[in-house]
């Protein structure tokens, strides 16, 4: 693992964009990429697509392996063109108190999970959807959650992809950049000697197992990305 100042190593390329779907907690590999360029766009001002998954879904390795957390959501009907800053957050089956009690299942035995957890409350109590109306909403403030944890200094912009006919040329890269699962170096987590390493979760994983560790480990991930 690199031994140097995680700030030392993020922004490999700090002339390239990464263009990025918002997420719900998102991956290890999401941050690696978004660590690895000098600015990122998050496209919360995109079009809605029921089939970007990512958005209201993540994945958390419980007891019986990856188990996949969806955000129950109000498709927008009768909206235009509609994008994720219209899809609304629904109320059904209390979500917040399962994606709570699940992480507490998952995570509650990790080494870091008492001293981080209290940050991510904002987002699992049952004011979420009045503080946070729409999935576009949540991701936004999750996503600066976990940036600030894990260090990264890319400038990041919320809103649509900018309007480039060549983004390859002009420096932007897509989320097919994201390292592969066969990528990851495996980890310390909290079930791996009966489970093996799992790749993949959320980064909440990575978090909640090498709390102050966790940007080193985002730091070697960028080292293997390629431009």
């Amino acid at each position: 693992m690199c031994q140097s100042s995680p700030r030392n190593r993020y922004r490999k390329y700090p002339e390239k964009t990464a263009l990025l779907y918002p997420q719900y907690y998102g991956s290890v590999a999401y941050y690696a990429l978004m660590g690895a360029c000098g600015h990122a766009v998050v496209g919360t001002g995109e079009l809605f697509d029921k089939r970007m998954k990512s958005v209201h879904r993540c994945e958390a390795a419980d007891t019986n392996g990856a188990l996949r957390l969806t955000l129950p959501i109000a498709k927008p009907h009768g909206i235009p063109q509609a994008r994720w800053t219209d899809v609304r957050l629904s109320t059904h089956g209390a979500w917040w108190h399962v994606h709570r009690v699940t992480f507490e299942s998952a995570y509650g035995r990790t080494p870091f999970f008492e001293y981080y957890i209290d940050r991510f409350m904002p987002f699992l109590g049952p004011g979420v959807v009045d503080d946070f109306p729409t999935i576009a909403d949540l991701d936004i403030a999750i996503d600066k959650e976990l940036r600030r944890i894990l260090l990264l200094e890319t400038q990041v912009s919320y809103g649509a992809f900018p309007l480039i006919e060549d983004r390859a040329a002009a420096g932007f890269v897509d989320a097919s950049a994201m390292p592969p699962a066969d990528a990851y170096i495996p980890y310390y987590q909290v079930r791996g000697a009966r489970q093996g390493f799992v790749p993949g979760m959320s980064v909440l994983d990575l978090i909640f197992n090498l709390g102050p560790e966790a940007p080193l480990y985002i730091c070697d991930m960028i080292e293997g990305i390629s431009l």
